[in-house]
């Protein structure tokens, strides 16, 4: 069975109801939130039920907060991916607006998940909140599921061999200290920025370094400079390269974006979708007094991330 997007709770039928499912906003699916999917894909099994995941668009902290400064490991579309990717069979994008900010936990959990998505077991992290002013917690959730007559499962926090939480916190805060690699380590892969090649203004290219341009949309900024970084194709192919991303000052750039050239790649890719890795973090942003400086400096990123990527070389 494909993983099927359902992308509401109200006038479900038949196989799109009575799941297991794993509760929380999942951004980043990373590995305490896979430790929660794997409890709910426990419950399945013995259920013999489908395997769900409940998530939130727009992401409640940006309900709240409009304006707040983009924040995001993942887009919708790779959370759908790595779903699908660890047997998830329904993932449900609950809408949260206004009504669903102002249901209680109660009305929630009798509301949304009882008489909603018909749910016969949810799992969730020890730190789960939902309902009204975050009221409900793990403590509630099973207490619930004893009323209502649904499993529950409460998955611990996951800690790494250094001792940092995972959570998407800290992964965002390591990849705004320039430390792709650790947040690697707590999501279980590279942070992935995925986009539409769009066309620049094509400095790269007159420079002997061609880039890939893609727009960062609502992603989390990381620290501005340059990666080593792996780049997938639309058709399967992945390309090493060294990357930029942030604002250009040196051509008084005001944009934030993601610039990527890629090793022994002369092709057009306008308008395809790419999804680059950021692999190491070789150093941060800088202004040049020139541009021949700046070029001899990329020779420099270039060596350093083929010495990264591509040993070989």
């Amino acid at each position: 069975m494909s993983l099927r997007l359902i992308e509401n709770w109200r006038g479900l039928e038949g196989p799109q109801r009575g799941a297991s499912v794993a509760l929380g906003a999942f951004d980043g699916v990373h590995r305490g939130h896979r430790q929660v999917i794997a409890e709910a894909a426990r419950a399945a099994a013995a259920l013999r039920a489908p395997l769900g995941v409940i998530s939130f668009e727009p992401h409640p902290s940006l309900f709240f907060d409009p304006k707040r400064e983009p924040f995001q490991l993942t887009t919708l579309a790779q959370r759908a991916k790595l779903l699908s990717d660890l047997g998830v069979d329904l993932f449900y994008v609950l809408r949260f607006d206004a009504e669903m900010a102002n249901l209680s936990d109660e009305a929630f959990v009798r509301d949304v998940l009882v008489g909603g998505l018909g749910v016969r077991h949810v799992a969730a992290g020890f730190d789960v909140t939902f309902g009204k002013g975050r009221s409900g917690s793990a403590e509630a959730l099973a207490a619930y599921g004893q009323r209502f007559g649904f499993g529950v499962s409460i998955a611990q926090a996951v800690v790494d061999p250094s001792g940092d939480k995972c959570s998407s916190s800290e992964i965002r805060a390591h990849l705004q200290g320039g430390r792709p690699d650790r947040a690697a380590e707590l999501l279980g892969r590279p942070f992935s920025i995925e986009g539409v090649v769009v066309h620049g203004d094509h400095l790269g290219r007159t420079l002997g370094f061609p880039t890939a341009n893609v727009a960062l949309e609502n992603y989390l900024r990381p620290a501005f400079g340059i990666y080593a970084m792996r780049t997938r194709l639309g058709d399967g192919r992945e390309i090493p390269g060294v990357g930029y991303v942030g604002r250009r000052p040196t051509v008084n750039g005001d944009d934030e974006r993601l610039e990527v050239f890629l090793f022994d790649f002369d092709e057009d890719i306008y308008g395809q979708t790419l999804e680059v890795d950021l692999v190491a973090y070789l150093r941060g942003d800088e202004k040049f007094d020139s541009l021949d400086t700046m070029v001899t400096q990329i020779n420099l990123d270039v060596a350093a991330a083929k010495a990264i990527l591509t040993p070989a070389f």
